[in-house]
């Protein structure tokens, strides 16, 4: 039960919650304040062999302030809403606002970029929550029993999963900006295990996801999917080092637009640790490489109607037909840069804002990944990259890899424990072919990607 002096969130209470504790941080002496306030709930299941493994419901709430002190600045999160929670949070903002280290580049933005999109985004759909919990156990438990079921060497499993949230989000700031919004999200996965003659195991996955339940995939095809990436992998062998093309699996292309998310973000270009530093308006990549950034899209999972600084999301063009047309940035970074921030500002409770992407992907081609695959002559399908061996700075690329060899354009056997070995500003070069299977299963998509003269060192 509520004490007398707690303050008791609800859907309509949160705008004023954030705005008070504003008003608070500036009576209290600071000379500019932001607040977020965020409440949401989460449910999780994992059925492991039929049987529920792992269950959780749970609700959350939690608020963060950040306080200047002029070119000084501090932060503070709590997830105690008492009046005392909330005077400890302001109390303790200001204080440690007074001790820290000024930076000339650190404030709000400026009151003429802050706004919100106006149109519905449709990040939030109620019926995520719609089936009772014994339903979406039993979606977990459908999942693997569908990928269990395809093949008799199918015989143990990591499990069906099923899993639902929905979040509430409200910004505040002293310059008088004050927003908010709700998204939703469910998911559904399956991890079948083979087991063959002589003991070898092999493991794959497979997941749907959506904001709303009614977009979700069945757990039957989800289960599938799983049981035939499984079992493809089965007698995968090592191969001789050889240099060849690879054809990247859009499971595993998406790691290559990450590096290029990183490369092109503010903190990367300012610190001078990024191959793109000073690269503006110059050829980074072949002319059939174009790069976007896209807050606005409706029901992105990278969609926001603002950033985590109250400035408008937005469509960047980050690269166009090989050249660098822009960075990513938030408030602070746009700052060291001379620069106007893009609104990819993120930020959690506490802490200075980072930079996150919107709905980061590469443009599709026109091909099939079959017209691609057919192709080649001799190469790698990549469908599981390993570690993280790429140095942003010189473009240095190694990382381990699974997939099935490539002969005569047909996936003929599969293979394991190789290292593919490039450099990244070549790769970004070599891209030879896109595909036309753009599809997001998250904040980040692209497609099947064909990347010419790459080293592949096996046995």
């Amino acid at each position: 039960m509520a004490t007398k002096t707690e303050v008791v969130p609800t859907e309509t209470d949160l705008r004023n919650l954030a705005t008070d504790v504003v008003d608070r941080a500036m009576k209290a002496g600071a000379t500019a304040a932001e607040s977020v306030v965020r409440e949401g709930n989460e449910f999780s299941t994992v059925v492991r062999m039929g049987s529920v493994e792992t269950l959780k419901e749970s609700g959350s709430r939690a608020m963060g302030l950040r306080v200047f002190m002029g070119q000084r600045s501090a932060s503070t999160y709590s997830s105690d809403f008492t009046e005392d929670g909330i005077q400890r949070l302001v109390k303790g903002a200001v204080e440690l606002a007074h001790v820290t280290s000024e930076d000339s580049f650190s404030g709000l933005p400026d009151p003429s970029e802050l706004g919100s999109l106006s149109n519905d985004l449709q990040l939030y759909f109620d019926d995520v929550y719609s089936l009772p919990p014994e339903e979406r156990i039993d979606y977990a438990r459908r999942a693997e029993r569908a990928a269990l079921d395809v093949d008799p060497r199918l015989k143990n499993s990591d499990g069906g999963s099923f899993d639902a949230g929905t979040g509430h989000k409200v910004l505040a700031n002293s310059l008088g900006f004050v927003g908010e919004y709700r998204r939703s999200s469910c998911s559904l996965s399956a991890v079948p295990i083979a087991q063959v003659e002589g003991g070898s195991m092999q493991r794959d996955y497979w997941f749907s996801v959506a904001r709303t339940l009614a977009k979700l995939d069945s757990p039957e095809a989800v289960g599938r999917e799983a049981a035939r990436r499984t079992l493809r992998r089965i007698g995968a062998r090592k191969i001789s080092s050889t240099e060849a093309p690879i054809v990247l699996d859009p499971m595993v292309s998406v790691s290559i637009l990450g590096n290029i998310f990183e490369g092109a973000t503010g903190d990367a270009v300012y610190r001078q640790s990024s191959f793109m530093a000073g690269k503006l308006g110059e050829k980074i990549a072949g002319s059939n490489i174009t790069v976007i950034d896209d807050g606005t899209i409706v029901g992105g999972f990278g969609s926001e109607p603002f950033d985590g600084e109250g400035v408008p999301t937005r469509r960047t063009v980050v690269i166009e037909n090989g050249e660098l047309k822009s960075y990513l940035l938030n408030t602070y970074t746009a700052r060291k840069l001379g620069m106007k921030t893009t609104g990819n500002a993120s930020r959690g409770l506490a802490g200075s804002p980072g930079i996150g992407a919107g709905n980061f992907f590469l443009q599709p081609g026109t091909r099939t990944p079959q017209q691609i695959i057919g192709d080649v002559k001799r190469g790698f399908y990549v469908t599981e990259f390993m570690g993280f061996g790429v140095n942003l700075v010189t473009g240095d690329f190694s990382r381990g890899a699974s997939g099935l060899w490539i002969e005569n354009g047909e996936l003929t056997y599969p293979v394991e424990e190789v290292t593919v070995a490039g450099n990244l500003k070549d790769m970004l070069n070599n891209i030879s072919e896109i595909g036309n299977d753009l599809v997001f299963r998250g904040s980040s998509a692209c497609p099947t990607l064909r990347i010419d003269g790459m080293t592949i060192a096996g046995a």
